[in-house]
């Protein structure tokens, strides 16, 4: 949490910023560093704080490197204190950002930006031409209170802490390839696929329900076997493009792979074998920035994308 401390800001507002930042740090001029004030001036506030409570909030000690210990009551006031602090954040913020315009940070995968997002957000543009978007894109879980994230996309089970999830679209798994791959041309059974150029998606963990070629192949009725051959691709984007390029045969998630299907650079391969994904695409956000218009407007756009809104 960034904070400034600012000359018009009510006395204890700015000593109880003083005092949190002290308990987090253990000394005021880490605190001040943080504050951006001097050390006296955050010791200064805390020392009027106390004066004000007619308590101590802090035992002092002159051994090492002075560092600053809550009191038992300090220390059981604190979580309300942090918690009332990042609530008066949200607030100034969503004051601030009251309108549907301004920057708009948003969170997904790289693939998905890729192969979904990207190529759609002209359109959002067009809807709200005053919000500028800012895309963070990474495979690993963002922490949205400390990135300052507003909104994201998120596949999986729609069960992340702290964040509110609304289900966006389902998706199925199956094979997909160039259609100049003449390779395909002598399949008729998922058990033909073993004899054929894989493309593996390295990004991908079964462990958290994500379908692989092996999972694949046994839910279509293949056991044991365990496809060897092929290309080995750590990012979902690079797998499809790879098979749009001959390299082999992609096990495609539906979402992903509309676009490429719809043009015409891909074709599914045993269209009657159908796998649905255990994983949805979730928009996910957090509860207290449910109201900021701007992020209203992109959750709207995103579900007339997916034509998924009720």
């Amino acid at each position: 949490m960034e904070v400034i401390i600012q000359k018009k800001s009510p006395v204890y507002l700015n000593a109880l910023r003083a005092f949190e930042a002290s308990a987090r740090h253990g000394s005021f001029s880490e605190a001040a560093e943080e504050l951006n004030v001097t050390a006296a001036a955050v010791g200064q506030l805390v020392r009027g704080l106390e004066d004000w409570l007619g308590m101590p909030l802090f035992h002092r000690s002159s051994s090492g490197r002075n560092r600053l210990k809550p009191t038992e009551a300090a220390e059981n006031a604190l979580p309300d204190i942090r918690a009332g602090l990042d609530r008066l954040v949200v607030g100034l913020q969503l004051l601030h950002e009251s309108t549907t315009s301004g920057i708009l940070n948003v969170t997904v995968s790289p693939a998905f930006a890729a192969k979904w997002l990207m190529p759609r957000i002209d359109r959002f543009q067009t809807r709200c031409p005053d919000t500028d978007i800012r895309i963070e894109t990474s495979l690993k879980l963002a922490d949205f209170k400390a990135q300052g994230l507003d909104i994201g996309v998120r596949y999986g089970d729609g069960t992340w802490p702290d964040l509110v999830a609304e289900k966006l679209m389902d998706e199925d798994v199956f094979p997909v390839c160039s259609p100049s791959f003449q390779a395909a041309d002598n399949l008729r059974s998922p058990q033909d696929l073993i004899e054929t150029t894989l493309i593996h998606d390295l990004s991908v963990d079964p462990s958290k329900g994500f379908v692989i070629w092996q999972t694949w192949l046994a839910a279509a009725g293949v056991e044991g076997e365990t496809p060897q051959r092929g290309m080995r691709i750590n990012n979902s984007a690079a797998v499809l493009q790879a098979a749009v390029e001959g390299r082999g045969i992609a096990l495609a998630r539906s979402i992903l792979a509309r676009d490429d299907l719809a043009s015409g650079r891909l074709k599914r391969l045993l269209p009657s074998m159908k796998v649905n994904s255990k994983l949805a695409y979730y928009v996910v956000y957090r509860a207290e920035y449910a109201a900021l218009p701007k992020l209203r407007a992109f959750k709207n756009w995103l579900f007339d994308e997916a034509g998924a809104r009720d």
